[in-house]
């Protein structure tokens, strides 16, 4: 298959490595000239991937219309705030048929509160719209570490697709119709993992971090089921994998950013100097939102929120958190 990836972050190069690997011909879109040339010339991402030697037919291009036009699958791997202007760009320069469209983008729209999926809607409108998430760190599939996956579309037959594209020997994919369910745990979930992060800042234990997977899931199935979501997909690749991981896992720049806000960091004393993004930044402050224009309750998301943007002490928000009114463990 011929393929562009759009967005050379580590995931994004990751992907269209594997995608590489598994003979399809691949082009990836790079806005950094750095990245462009490393990758053509050493077969190496400097900036993203490094030290991870690259697929020697993977190439890489800063010209947006050469990596999309002419494809039959393009696989969009931007950072959430990046995909509605790039894709917009991507609209203006492609050339021939409709190709395929993946999004790996994990986070929510801050202005219009929509998901990834609805973004591609607007920006490339008619064509189909596969989403593929689940607990998957960049750096342990491209070191071929069993990883599974799930891609969801509303259209059996493309998610069936891109499920053909992706998988390999160590990259399980399997599908869905819950497009809603998917994506919303795929962004949720960083939230909850600043959260762990600054459970484990504040030196606390397995036990608080155990209340917090438990009661974190609750609160995103309770905000998916309200928008349309299965609650089924929460227990799954999307939901509950994918919590886990990035709770738990040290690959995690969630949980990295919450660590350091729990040990009395700032919000732009954290993420000073990094170059990737912390997805769950964004998508508190959506999440919350979403939350009051559905009447969910989202207590865990309300205090990151409050953590991040409003100066709120971590150990005083865990303690609000300890200290709410009492309720059945199953409520709205």
């Amino acid at each position: 298959m011929r393929v562009g990836v759009v967005g050379a972050g580590s995931w994004g190069t990751t992907l269209a490595n594997v995608l590489a690997g598994g003979g399809h011909t691949v082009t990836l879109w790079a806005r950094e000239p750095e990245v462009v040339s490393g990758i053509n010339a050493a077969h190496v991402n400097p900036l993203f991937l490094p030290e991870s030697e690259l697929h020697p037919a993977l190439s890489a291009t800063g010209e947006l219309e050469a990596a999309v036009s002419g494809q039959e699958l393009l696989v969009v791997a931007t950072p959430s705030h990046a995909v509605r202007p790039v894709t917009t760009e991507v609209a203006r320069v492609l050339r021939g048929p409709p190709p395929l469209l993946v999004s790996v983008t994990k986070g929510l729209e801050q202005d219009t509160l929509h998901t990834m999926a609805e973004v591609l809607h607007a920006t490339l409108p008619g064509r189909e719209v596969v989403v593929l998430s689940g607990p998957s760190f960049a750096q342990e599939v491209y070191r071929g570490q069993p990883t599974a996956v799930v891609a969801a579309s509303r259209t059996p037959a493309a998610a069936s697709d891109v499920q053909g594209v992706f998988t390999t020997g160590a990259f399980r994919v399997y599908t869905s119709q819950d497009v809603v369910g998917v994506e919303l745990g795929g962004s949720l979930k960083n939230v909850i993992a600043i959260a762990a992060g600054i459970l484990e800042g504040l030196g606390m234990g397995n036990n608080p971090l155990a209340a917090l997977l438990t009661r974190g899931l609750a609160e995103m199935t309770r905000l998916g089921v309200a928008l349309g979501a299965d609650a089924r997909t929460f227990a799954g690749l999307a939901g509950m994998g994918d919590l886990i991981l990035t709770c738990t896992g040290s690959l995690s720049r969630n949980r990295t950013l919450g660590i350091e806000l729990g040990q009395g960091k700032t919000l732009e004393q954290a993420l000073a100097g990094k170059l990737t993004v912390a997805e769950g930044v964004f998508t508190a402050r959506a999440a919350v939102e979403l939350g009051r224009r559905t009447g969910v309750e989202l207590p865990i998301a309300q205090e990151v929120e409050r953590i991040l943007f409003e100066g709120k002490t971590p150990a005083r928000a865990a303690r609000d958190l300890m200290e709410r009114e009492p309720k059945a463990e199953h409520w709205r």
